[in-house]
């Protein structure tokens, strides 16, 4: 069974994270049941320093997952 009610908050855990590395540049933030996570796109391209420097302000995994068409795309392991 997934826990919406925690999936929520790992998702306003990102959105802060995100807002306060960057700033408001969130395109796309859902979870994805096929895969168990959390999938994040930017509006913004980010180089290797601001990759990193995001997936390390997380308090949960989170990997870089390549390039979308609108930017920077991350996949958060909330489980």
């Amino acid at each position: 069974m997934i826990d919406f009610d925690a999936i929520w908050r790992f998702q306003d855990e990102v959105r802060t994270c995100v807002n306060a590395t960057f700033g408001d540049c969130i395109w796309n933030l859902n979870y994805n049941p096929a895969r168990q996570c959390i999938e994040l796109e930017l509006e913004r391209h980010l180089d290797d320093e601001e990759q990193a420097m995001l997936t390390s302000q997380l308090t949960i995994p989170a990997d870089y997952d390549g390039e979308g068409a609108s930017g920077s795309m991350f996949v958060i392991y909330p489980w």
